[in-house]
């Protein structure tokens, strides 16, 4: 009898991993409404409302007004939580709906719908932060002293939170998991990065705590491309930075191909 086989290698690396991108960048372009117009009507309500309640009131950067303080740090919570919520929601939905299968049943490698998943995350937060950004100059843009930083560390930012949301999403079961994920680890620690005040208000223990905070280093370091200015060593905060984001990154990947909880 005779036997065909198939060739395990009929496609390009290159452009397998192109067509699982715009797959993902297509899954949350389709809802748009909700993934990226929703998020940026968000940041605006709370730049109307942090910025005329407390501008004048908040000590910031010598000679940064708070609304002008208060933008980047918007924009890169905005960035943060949508990068995680889109690898986060994808991978967990197709394992819910059985929709994975058919991404797994053609020969493509595990890092490389991995490397997809966070590519479309990254894609996401990086236009939610950008949206977000555009919408401040109604107020009063701020300024960009470094725009190489503003880039590096909203690149940087992203990748690790499209990590972080790729291993949220294929270690949990159900949507409610996700949800308590997100409601009691990644919130807070968006919240307490300093980004509606500058960590030098805080009392000596506060202070020290927020150095343990990994989101405080994305903010403060993104701040500094704005102002030239910071709370903390922007070298420092980019090391630290990279080196979360490459091991969230390899992790998650590391665990695409091994398959974790999706085979059985």
């Amino acid at each position: 009898m005779t036997q065909f086989k198939i060739d395990p290698k009929p496609y390009s690396r290159g452009a397998a991993f192109l067509t699982l991108l715009e797959k993902e960048v297509l899954r949350f372009k389709k809802i748009a409404i909700q993934t990226i117009f929703a998020p940026i009507l968000m940041a605006a309500l709370y730049l109307v409302v942090f910025g005329q309640v407390l501008g004048g009131r908040m000590p910031t950067f010598e000679g940064v007004s708070y609304i002008h303080f208060l933008v980047p740090g918007l924009v890169m919570m905005s960035l943060l939580q949508n990068a995680f919520g889109n690898s986060s929601s994808s991978m967990l939905s197709a394992k819910i709906m059985g929709s994975l299968i058919f991404i797994q049943l053609p020969p493509f490698a595990g890092w490389e719908l991995g490397l997809a998943m966070i590519g479309a995350s990254v894609a996401r937060g990086l236009i939610v932060g950008a949206g977000v950004l555009l919408v401040s100059i109604f107020w009063s843009a701020p300024p960009v002293d470094h725009i190489l930083w503003v880039v590096v560390f909203g690149f940087m930012g992203a990748v690790l939170m499209g990590s972080l949301g790729l291993i949220a999403g294929l270690w949990a079961d159900k949507f409610d998991q996700i949800g308590a994920f997100q409601s009691f680890v990644i919130l807070p620690l968006t919240f307490l990065s300093g980004v509606f005040y500058s960590i030098q208000q805080l009392p000596g223990t506060l202070r020290t705590l927020s150095q343990f905070n990994p989101f405080f280093y994305i903010v403060d370091g993104f701040r500094y491309g704005f102002f030239s200015q910071s709370d903390f060593n922007p070298w420092i905060s980019l090391s630290v930075v990279s080196v979360c984001a490459v091991g969230s990154a390899a992790f998650a990947v590391l665990l695409m191909q091994r398959g974790y909880k999706i085979q059985k």
